[in-house]
């Protein structure tokens, strides 16, 4: 069975270093992008130049007709889906609850929680031995912000890591005598461009004396976690995480 990959928000970041990882490991791939069309090119580029399969596909996925649309080109142009990384997420400028308006509130829950949710039907539906698939596996790419709570800056993306952990551990217990494993990996303080959305580049380099290992992480070891769980390795592992943040 050809193993075939999505994952979303997949042009950068954590997302960039899993997708090719997972070409490296024989996956074909498709990126999804909200925006940034040219970052997910580049990174289909890298990895057809190693020899691999991938596209990109531009889909928000807070959007249900998009997402629609994501899977179906799936269908058509790659085959049926073995695998998800659920990976894309935004936040929003540092401020504490009492500053933030529905607007916001709803904007990034609707990427973050509803986004994952449709994400994960889609697969479920093409995965499920219940829909005559083979199996599969979900990855959720939460964040240690959902233990921790994320005081004065991100108690929104807080939560909303939190209702995706919450729907990691529904949906795996659903779906695991139909083939399907449903885990999580949470980054702590990991070096990519989503600090700069929230208005402090060097949000690490200030935080960072707080995490037992005195560093933050990169995206690549955010990736490892998630490829071994999506890999037979993993294969007795279900509606588990891995924290991968340092001790933090």
């Amino acid at each position: 069975m050809e193993k075939i990959i999505l994952i979303t928000g997949g042009g950068r970041g954590i997302g960039a270093s899993c997708a090719l990882l997972a070409a490296e490991q024989g996956y074909a791939v498709c990126i999804a992008y909200r925006a940034d069309e040219a970052a997910a090119a580049e990174v289909v580029a890298a990895i057809r130049t190693r020899g691999g399969k991938a596209l990109a596909f531009q889909a928000d996925v807070s959007d249900e007709d998009a997402v629609k649309a994501l899977f179906a080109h799936i269908d058509t142009h790659l085959g049926r889906l073995t695998a998800l990384i659920n990976n894309a997420g935004i936040l929003f400028p540092q401020m504490r609850v009492e500053q933030m308006d529905a607007a916001r509130i709803n904007r990034l829950l609707s990427t973050n929680v509803t986004g994952s949710f449709l994400c994960a039907r889609e697969a479920v539906r093409r995965m499920s031995t219940r829909h005559g698939g083979l199996g599969g596996s979900i990855v959720n790419i939460s964040s240690r912000a959902a233990v921790l709570g994320a005081p004065g800056e991100y108690v929104d993306y807080a939560a909303s890591k939190a209702a995706q952990d919450a729907l990691t551990i529904g949906l795996s217990k659903e779906v695991a005598n139909e083939k399907i494993r449903v885990n999580g990996v949470r980054p702590g303080l990991i070096h990519t461009d989503i600090h700069a959305s929230g208005g402090e580049p060097g949000r690490i380099s200030r935080l960072q004396s707080s995490v037992p290992m005195a560093r933050g992480g990169e995206p690549q070891e955010v990736a490892r976690a998630a490829l071994w769980l999506l890999s037979d390795q993993a294969s007795y592992t279900t509606g588990s995480f891995i924290d991968v943040s340092g001790g933090r």
